[in-house]
C-alpha cells in the first residue's frame, strides 16, 4: 500500500514539474529578449519532452518492477503447492513485464515529436 501512494506522490511531483517547464517554455517563447536555440544550447520545449519521455519509460519500469514483484512472489507460491501451474504462472509475469515495454514505446513517440 505504501508503495502505490508513494507512486502517486511521485506521479503528481512530475506532473507539476512538467507543467511549470512549460509554463517557463510559453514565457520564453513571449519574452522581449528571445534568446535563439544555439545560444541557450537546448530549448525548453526540447527539455520538456526529454524529461518526458524519461518519466515515461522510467515511471513504467518502476511500476513493472513492483508489479512483477508481487506478481512473481505470488506464482512462486503457486508453484510450489501445485507445480503444474507453472506456465499460467509464467503468462501472468510476462504480462506485468509489458508494461515496461508500453513505456519505451511512448517514449519512442515522444522523442519522435521532439
Amino acid at each position: 500500500m505504501k508503495a502505490k501512494k508513494l507512486m502517486m506522490v511521485l506521479f503528481v511531483l512530475l506532473s507539476l514539474f512538467l507543467s511549470a517547464g512549460s509554463v517557463f517554455a510559453q514565457e520564453a517563447e513571449t519574452s522581449e529578449t528571445e534568446v535563439t536555440a544555439e545560444e541557450e544550447g537546448i530549448s525548453m520545449k526540447m527539455l520538456g519532452g526529454l524529461l518526458g519521455a524519461a518519466a515515461a519509460f522510467g515511471l513504467g519500469a518502476i511500476g513493472a518492477g513492483l508489479a512483477i514483484g508481487q506478481v512473481g512472489s505470488a506464482a512462486m507460491g503457486a508453484i510450489a503447492e501445485k507445480p503444474n501451474l507453472a506456465g499460467q504462472a509464467l503468462i501472468f509475469v510476462a504480462l506485468a513485464e509489458g508494461i515496461v515495454v508500453f513505456g519505451f514505446i511512448t517514449a519512442l513517440m515522444i522523442l519522435g515529436k521532439v
